[in-house]
């Protein structure tokens, strides 16, 4: 066997949503780490992209990344862009740097936003908070004057009288974006252990949010990659339980943000995780 950087592992799952010889786009389960880390150093989604493209993804190296080009949180499900060469790699990080990949989640808050669509412009400063579940410290997101640009358009595309479902594009990508700015106005995204009261926190058995689709122009040949991932089951089922129901089709013209100029929405920031 080769000798990589990552431990391969054949037991971590994940789905592809798009492949070629250049670029992956990958739906990444929840619970699961995107990158290893301090007690899941096998059992992150990289290590399962290693076991089947292990040669690609050593060849990028550390310096690119293993190919990862963003990520998403433990609790968070949804479509991940991997690259498997360093051309591809060195061009899609200069097209997230420039904010031209568009990202679209969908978050089940506690009630709808008002107004129920907009644009929240909230600088986000990142600090350090010690776990309540360990005595390490982690990385959290707080609003404050002194933070960084941080613009995310939202919708709401259903609501009960137990909570809402809504879609949200961050135009910029600070820490937890989506989590802190809908926290801001007031609908809060269901199981989040840090920006949750008990009772919202409670409400959902993991973060319910899912990032359902990414779009992109291909990194060699320019052509426009929009790829999905569905409601996964557990968050179909919290949606039941709520008395949510999708909207039967929705425009994929009239997407929140999906239309807009970038200048219109907000200037380009920096590249962090969600």
């Amino acid at each position: 066997m080769p000798s990589y950087s990552i431990e391969p592992n054949p037991k971590v799952t994940y789905t592809l949503r798009y492949e070629d010889e250049h670029v992956l786009v990958i739906e990444k389960p929840s619970r699961i780490a995107t990158q290893p880390g301090l007690g899941h150093d096998r059992s992150s989604l990289l290590n399962g992209l290693y076991f089947n493209y292990g040669t690609k993804l050593q060849k990028l190296g550390a310096k690119r990344d293993y190919g990862l080009l963003h990520r998403l949180d433990r609790e968070t499900s949804g479509v991940l862009i991997v690259a498997l060469t360093s051309e591809a790699y060195d061009q899609l990080r200069s097209d997230f740097e420039r904010r031209t990949i568009k990202k679209f989640y969908w978050a089940i808050v506690k009630r709808a936003p008002t107004p129920p669509s907009g644009v929240v412009r909230k600088p986000i400063i990142e600090v350090d908070a010690k776990s309540d579940t360990s005595t390490r410290k982690v990385k959290l997101a707080r609003l404050s004057r002194s933070g960084k640009p941080a613009i995310t358009a939202y919708r709401t595309l259903a609501q009960s009288d137990l909570g809402a479902l809504v879609e949200c594009r961050p135009v910029t990508g600070r820490l937890h974006q989506v989590r802190v700015h809908m926290a801001a106005l007031g609908s809060t995204v269901l199981g989040d252990e840090f920006y949750a009261t008990a009772g919202v926190a409670d409400a959902s058995p993991r973060l319910a949010l899912h990032a359902h689709r990414i779009r992109f122009s291909h990194p060699i040949t320019g052509a426009t990659i929009d790829a999905h991932a569905p409601m996964p089951r557990d968050l179909k089922s919290l949606m039941t339980r709520l008395r949510l129901v999708m909207p039967t089709h929705v425009p994929t013209s009239e997407l929140i943000g999906d239309t807009e100029p970038l200048e219109k929405l907000g200037s380009a920031g920096s590249h962090d995780d969600l």
